[in-house]
């Protein structure tokens, strides 16, 4: 399989996307000679019980305006179109049965990855994909391999990402207190966030 086509999924719930997302799952696109990247908006995020998330269709908008540019990168609406909560382990079997032949690659934080004993049928997880673990300059990598069985950590594979680190939450923030989001996201992102009202307290 390691000869195989690769086709990466970048999963998340986008509330809302910013560069960070891009820049990782275009650096992952590189690195790995994947084919395309699938993003795929969290239908029902299965995680976030913090605080309301944005309904599914502004995500979903916003996610396909930032990455319309990209050659390489396509949206989809499998989470959003499937009942019940958005778990990883169902995406992963359609985008398999999607792309036949292809190595998957599973994208996201490596903060995420450390907290992969808790996703939905995790065990079965490590036998359908490989993941790709994105790491800020600095991050403690060996702390991370301490935390996961030797099993888990075989199937992971880490990108050290480049630029600023920028969060959702840091974004949802920034929008209610009347901050500023330019260059934190696409500016036709920024744009669909104004006109819609989203993110104000």
């Amino acid at each position: 399989m390691e000869n195989a086509r690769g086709i990466g999924i970048m999963g998340g719930t986008f509330d809302p996307i910013h560069y960070g997302h891009l820049i990782i799952a275009d650096e992952a696109r590189q690195q790995f000679g994947l084919e395309k990247v699938v993003f795929v908006p969290a239908g029902q995020p299965p995680h976030k019980k913090e605080y309301k998330v944005s309904s599914a269709e502004h995500r979903y908008a916003m996610t396909v305006i930032a990455t319309a540019s990209h050659p390489d990168f396509i949206c989809s609406r499998i989470e959003m179109d499937r009942a019940g909560p958005s778990y990883s382990i169902d995406t992963i079997r359609e985008v398999r049965n999607a792309y036949p032949g292809y190595q998957v690659y599973f994208i996201t934080g490596a903060d995420a990855i450390a907290e992969i004993l808790t996703w939905h049928e995790h065990a079965r997880l490590k036998s359908l994909c490989k993941f790709i673990a994105a790491t800020r300059p600095g991050y403690d990598l060996e702390e991370l391999r301490h935390r996961l069985p030797a099993d888990y950590v075989d199937q992971i594979v880490f990108l050290e990402v480049p630029g600023v680190y920028i969060s959702s939450t840091e974004l949802r923030e920034r929008i209610a207190t009347g901050r500023s989001i330019k260059f934190m996201v696409p500016e036709a992102v920024e744009s669909y966030i104004a006109k819609n009202g989203l993110y104000k307290s």
